[in-house]
């Protein structure tokens, strides 16, 4: 696999977590040689959109990763923004060929998603990188793109 582009696109909703959900997931790009851009949206309802922006674009990127978090609050607006969240990713995915690491922290609490946002802990921005690249490794193994 050559070098990688990939795009960060991160839910900026919680500050603090997206810097370190982004942390892990450069570490892994890079360890990979891969390289990286970011890209910022609100929440993670405009995660999908940003993809799509981005993969419409001149610049390629050959995977996208999608960071945020999603904390379960008194209402049903959790529910929606978990649901459609993923579902707009999956759909890119399916519908467009895309690459993309799903790494949007669905949670109750804030120690949640401390626990899976830390690189020292689960590191699911890590995990999130490394979906994508393993699904470039795909695409390039069948020739696809």
């Amino acid at each position: 696999m050559s070098k990688p582009h990939i795009l960060l696109a991160e839910a900026r909703f919680y500050n603090e977590l997206a810097d370190e959900q982004a942390a892990g997931a450069i570490e892994a790009i890079e360890e990979a040689g891969g390289t990286w851009e970011r890209v910022a949206v609100p929440g993670a309802l405009e995660l999908p959109i940003a993809i799509k922006v981005a993969a419409d674009g001149i610049v390629h990127f050959d995977g996208y990763v999608a960071l945020g978090c999603v904390i379960r609050g008194e209402t049903t607006h959790y529910e929606t923004v978990c649901n459609e969240s993923s579902r707009g990713l999956q759909d890119l995915a399916l519908n467009h060929n895309l690459a993309i690491g799903n790494g949007i922290l669905t949670v109750e609490n804030w120690d949640q998603a401390w626990a899976r946002a830390k690189r020292d802990q689960m590191n699911k921005g890590a995990g999130a990188a490394l979906a994508a690249l393993a699904v470039i490794q795909l695409k390039t193994h069948f020739g696809t793109k």
